[in-house]
């Protein structure tokens, strides 16, 4: 057993005995969510005290509040290093406020208020900050986050029952990584109990279970804000041909902020970014959209340079150039000079359930099993205790 040295005054540190893994860490019912990847410092506060599990099995109780940091491949707490590249903070009953602070130059705070607790190990030089989770308190931090609580409570509960599989099929997906999802848009939006209200718990409480299923199994339950037009073939954006994903009409979110938008990047924006990523790319002369999928998105971007030509895809250009620039692959160049000026409709991918469709379809009086029915073609909704879970065999 070992002890920290002493600790600095307001908090205490204290050996409480040696005990088995924490009992949440990996259990079927859980969920690994990566809130950084590159965190450099991480502040960890709760109203009751902390317990803290070292590999070892070694406990440590502190009162209420913690700073960690890494140091050469191990870490430190409150300026103690702990001899290990590994550490469990168990949540309480109130919570965990968690700050983040990312290594540079992305050094901007991100503040939580999460529940369960936290793995932190040092990888690949930096902090890798997981929330190990309840499942429906982790459906509950996406619906509030992924759409608007006030929204209707049809649409709620299509939320919550569309973020509970998309997570099941992810936890399957990645059984051997250190995490399951991330908590942003490359996964599903998840800000703990941030936006959390009693609309929602009511969502993820009348849904508790139910998963979208195709052929028993949890499907990719993949979701975009605004297809403005058919959603489109999950062929056509990820080379998967999934039955269950396939396009359909979308004449419902007319209302989105996002049907149709226009923004203007600077030439030498385009340039810079593409070389960035690895491009080798002399100076742009123009672009052009080189080949349409049948729903009528950029599959891919041509690119005539001085030193030759690039043909990337439209989803890989949007990536590059930001996510909140290039809102989807439904665009057209309009103009470009020093300038481009990019006019398009929608938000997001476009595979799956389009979320503002979504909202009209409640609004009209269409109930969740239907709208789901709709968007995910040829599935069933199954109760979690009859869900295979297995991925497919290939």
């Amino acid at each position: 057993m070992t002890r920290l040295n002493s600790a600095p005054v307001g908090i205490l540190l204290l050996i409480i005995g040696v005990a088995l893994g924490p009992s949440w860490v990996h259990a079927a019912d859980h969920v690994r969510v990566a809130l950084s990847e590159r965190a450099g410092r991480l502040t960890v506060a709760a109203a009751e005290d902390l317990r803290l599990e070292m590999p070892s099995g070694d406990l440590t109780e502190v009162a209420s509040g913690v700073t960690i940091i890494r140091e050469g491949h191990e870490l430190q707490v409150d300026g103690h290093p702990v001899r290990s590249n590994r550490l469990v903070i168990q949540g309480t009953h109130e919570g965990l406020q968690v700050t983040l602070q990312a290594a540079p130059p992305d050094a901007a705070n991100q503040h939580w208020v999460v529940f369960g607790g936290l793995e932190i190990t040092v990888r690949d030089g930096h902090l890798l900050v997981v929330n190990v989770v309840d499942l429906e308190d982790y459906v509950a931090g996406v619906v509030g986050s992924e759409v608007n609580p006030e929204w209707h409570k049809e649409l709620l509960r299509t939320q919550a029952v569309a973020a509970r599989t998309y997570v099941l099929h992810k936890v399957l997906q990645n059984a051997g990584q250190p995490f399951d999802v991330y908590a942003s848009v490359q996964d599903q939006v998840y800000t703990g109990r941030q936006h959390v209200n009693d609309t929602v718990l009511d969502a993820v409480r009348r849904t508790r279970g139910q998963v979208v299923t195709y052929e028993g199994r949890p499907i990719f339950a993949v979701y975009s804000s605004t297809t403005a037009g058919p959603t489109e073939d999950a062929m056509n954006v990820w080379s998967k041909d999934l039955p269950y994903l396939k396009g359909v009409d979308c004449p419902f979110d007319q209302e989105s902020p996002w049907y149709a938008w226009q923004v203007t990047i600077p030439f030498d924006e385009i340039q810079s970014r593409l070389k960035a990523e690895g491009y080798p790319i002399g100076w742009l002369a123009t672009l052009t959209p080189y080949r349409m999928t049948t729903a009528g998105r950029i599959k891919d971007v041509r690119i005539l340079h001085s030193l030759g030509e690039l043909i990337i895809t439209g989803q890989e250009f949007r990536r590059i150039l930001g996510y909140a620039k290039v809102r989807s692959t439904r665009f057209f160049i309009e103009r470009i000079d020093r300038h481009v000026v990019f006019a398009g409709k929608g938000a997001g991918h476009g595979v799956g359930l389009c979320q503002w469709g979504a909202k009209e379809m409640a609004e009209l009086g269409y109930p969740y099993r239907s709208i789901l029915h709709y968007y995910y073609p040829g599935t069933e909704i199954l109760p979690r205790d009859q869900v295979d879970m297995t991925l497919p065999s290939l």
